[in-house]
């Protein structure tokens, strides 16, 4: 309890001191594409996902939850964003039964379609053409350290390029999750982006911090129903504080509706999504979700997820 005590109190600590000016920040932090929600299924219950983390996307969400993914798992994740931008994310967990724990690896790549290289004498195209993208690779353990707490940590390699400039850093992230017993409820909190600084220009920019704190329970299950409610608080360092709300309904542990909605953001509203779940042999399962998030002005984003359980 002592070192679960430390825990927290660094948790809660770390993020204050980084905000203290206690203003927004906005536009001044940079690799903005870590803050992109990536899972379908989170997305889908407005992300409110920190207190829930119990499949491989957790290494995006909380990775102390990971230890929930009990075999191994496969995730593949797309997003349509916007201004013709695209995110893809892969995570492989598995329990290697040597080494207690659950670990993972995990790869984001945030890209766009090569563009024309315009100039003020050459409005029209140069001829040449540019892109621009960024890529992230985690490695990611968690484990048990009590029957009912579990935390972990990812530790992340990023590349940001940009036509023919290009930087190298390092970040990590670190999240615990607390089983209370009662209604299956689970307490999560997380700090994401720790580390590194980098450089495209003269300017040195930081990567953006975040600190979320969540809860989920079911407020009602039989054998064929159950519904999940979800809660998160974040305060990241360059925007202000804001909330996530999300529910999840299950039928059978097959089918599945979502709803959600993000408070105090500029443009992230309602949310919704679906999923269905089919048993492709006695330890095996295939899970396809999809979500819709209006974020206002900029549409309606879609996302995609395809897990493998085996």
């Amino acid at each position: 309890m002592k070192r679960i005590a430390i825990m927290l109190t660094i948790l809660l600590v770390l993020p204050t001191a980084a905000n203290a000016a206690g203003f927004a920040k906005v536009g001044t932090f940079g690799g903005q594409f870590l803050k992109i929600g990536v899972s379908a299924r989170a997305t889908g219950m407005g992300s409110a996902f920190t207190g829930v983390a119990d499949d491989a996307t957790a290494v995006f969400y909380n990775a102390g939850g990971l230890v929930n993914v009990l075999g191994n798992e496969v995730s593949l994740n797309h997003v349509v964003w916007a201004a013709d931008t695209k995110l893809s994310t892969a995570v492989v967990a598995f329990n290697p039964r040597t080494i207690p724990g659950t670990f993972a690896f995990s790869v984001r790549s945030f890209w766009m379609d090569p563009q024309l290289e315009r100039t003020a004498y050459n409005p029209e195209g140069t001829g040449r053409t540019f892109d621009a993208g960024s890529t992230s690779f985690g490695l990611s353990y968690a484990r048990f350290f009590t029957d009912k707490f579990s935390a972990g940590v990812t530790l992340n390699y990023l590349h940001m390029g940009l036509a023919e400039s290009a930087v190298n850093t390092g970040s990590f992230d670190f999240g615990i999750m607390y089983r209370i017993g009662i209604k299956d409820l689970k307490l999560g909190m997380t700090i994401q982006n720790l580390g590194g600084k980098f450089q495209f220009d003269e300017r040195e920019s930081k990567l953006p911090m975040t600190f979320k704190v969540g809860a989920s329970f079911n407020a009602f299950k039989n054998e064929n129903q159950a519904l999940l409610v979800a809660l998160e608080f974040a305060h990241p360092a360059d925007n202000l504080e804001h909330a996530n709300a999300g529910l999840e309904y299950a039928l059978n542990n097959m089918f599945f509706v979502r709803g959600g909605y993000h408070i105090n953001y500029d443009t992230d509203g309602l949310a919704f999504g679906f999923g269905a779940a089919i048993p492709t042999g006695e330890t095996t399962r295939l899970q396809a979700d999809y979500s819709g998030v209006d974020m206002g002005p900029l549409g309606l984003v879609h996302r995609l997820t395809l897990s493998v359980m085996f």
